[in-house]
């Protein structure tokens, strides 16, 4: 089925008339989303995949980790934005900003303010998992933007990626946060592949990532004193227990954020304190877990230039420009705008 499409001529009045969600899939309705995470919690070590984290509290505790003064990124990113919206959207001059795992969009109107002063805004798309996230932000974007069209999808950002509205449009696409981090080495480059497969020759790719900076620097900022992010991490056991029916008690996993120096990345573990046998009655699936043997929850690589072009190029994509905070900033972050490279044939033509 295809989703309808954003009017291509911005209207004004009622904003609701400016505003439509497609429901493409929630977090547990899928068959083979439960095989995946079957598969994840049997593996070794176990893993609970991190879309999981954000469900209505996840996104919320989410929002409330950014404003932290140990996490960085959000801080760096934003930034990074205000000091280069101007400069991206006259290189892109994007008409439609389409943003993958959206959340609360909080940077968003750095970009959508951007445009509307070049006087090229016309749509927004936003796309997360958590549909009341993706319904607050439409609506609230859709009021303050008289004539912007917002066209939600709700779902999982990698799987619907062909049914992002297309036509008509320049787009930028944003990927932002540094989420890439939380891919695999070889996800990252797939993912990115099917990002350039969706694009069109006047598209571009507005990537956000957390660069390379000290351990001491990056465990502080996964460790917060006030223990908001060790909360956000059980609550992943709290989604399990919801959606999949399983019996996990949080209180009984400590939250645990480690820098693996060689990987380049932090990796977020739960930790069981004392052995526990967990039921999870719609997986059909009964784990064992000894004192001290963690669930991988997540994973943020963080990188360099060389590396992002690296990605990039094995993706299909090709690095325009590079956007970096002053390198004596403690709080490093960058953000890398690319195209979809051009396709030769083997003749030339």
């Amino acid at each position: 089925m295809t989703p309808e499409r954003p009017h291509s001529t911005p209207r004004t009045g009622d904003p609701s008339s400016r505003l439509s969600i497609d429901v493409r899939r929630e977090p547990g309705d899928d068959h083979s989303e439960r095989d995946e995470l079957r598969a994840a919690l049997l593996g070794d070590p176990p893993r609970i995949p991190s879309k999981y984290f954000y469900d209505h509290t996840g996104s919320v505790l989410f929002e409330e980790i950014t404003r932290l003064p140990e996490y960085y990124p959000t801080r760096a990113e934003r930034g990074l934005l205000e000091a280069r919206a101007a400069e991206i959207v006259e290189t892109t001059r994007a008409t439609t900003l389409v943003e993958l795992g959206a959340g609360a969009a909080t940077k968003t109107p750095i970009l959508l303010d951007a445009m509307e002063a070049a006087g090229r805004l016309r749509c927004y798309v936003p796309v997360d998992v958590a549909q009341s996230m993706v319904r607050h932000v439409a609506e609230e974007l859709t009021g303050r933007y008289p004539r912007l069209e917002v066209f939600g999808i709700v779902g999982d950002f990698v799987e619907h990626l062909p049914e992002l509205p297309a036509e008509g449009e320049r787009r930028l696409v944003a990927f932002l946060g540094s989420t890439i981090g939380n891919f695999g080495p070889e996800e990252r480059v797939e993912f990115l592949s099917h990002i350039a497969e969706q694009m069109g020759p006047e598209d571009r790719f507005l990537l956000g990532v957390d660069l390379v900076k000290p351990a001491e620097v990056l465990h502080a900022a996964y460790n917060d004193e006030a223990g908001i992010t060790a909360e956000f991490n059980r609550n992943i056991l709290g989604v399990m227990n919801r959606v999949f029916r399983a019996d996990f008690e949080l209180d009984a996993f400590e939250h645990r954020a480690v820098f693996e120096p060689v990987e380049r990345r932090i990796e977020m573990w739960l930790v069981p304190r004392s052995d526990q046998r967990v039921t999870i009655e719609e997986l059909d699936l009964v784990l064992e877990l000894p004192a001290g043997r963690g669930i991988l929850t997540e994973i943020s690589s963080k990188f360099d230039r060389a590396s992002v072009a690296a990605m990039f190029e094995g993706a299909g994509l090709t690095l325009d420009a590079w956007y970096e905070e002053d390198p004596a900033l403690v709080g490093r972050f960058a953000l890398a705008l690319g195209r979809r490279r051009d396709r030769i044939s083997p003749s030339g033509e």
